[in-house]
């Protein structure tokens, strides 16, 4: 997953994420901004889950979505 290019399309993905981590605000999206390691942090505090927890979702969510291939799509 190149996360260069989900930054760059980051308004399409909010939507993905409401979807699976319905506590995160649209302030949140706003700061994570496309940048992974921001997202796996905001979801390990909004849900007090471990790192690894949270690295797990994160990895999980963007095999669900095939997210390259969309972002391979769209380009």
């Amino acid at each position: 997953m190149n996360w260069n290019q989900v930054q760059g399309n980051w308004k399409q993905f909010t939507g993905k994420v409401r979807e699976k981590w319905g506590d995160i605000t649209d302030d949140d999206l706003d700061r994570i901004a496309g940048k992974r390691d921001v997202l796996v942090g905001h979801i390990q505090e909004k849900y007090g889950i471990a790192q690894e927890e949270a690295e797990k979702q994160v990895k999980e969510w963007e095999e669900t979505n095939k997210l390259e291939e969309w972002v391979d799509s769209k380009t």
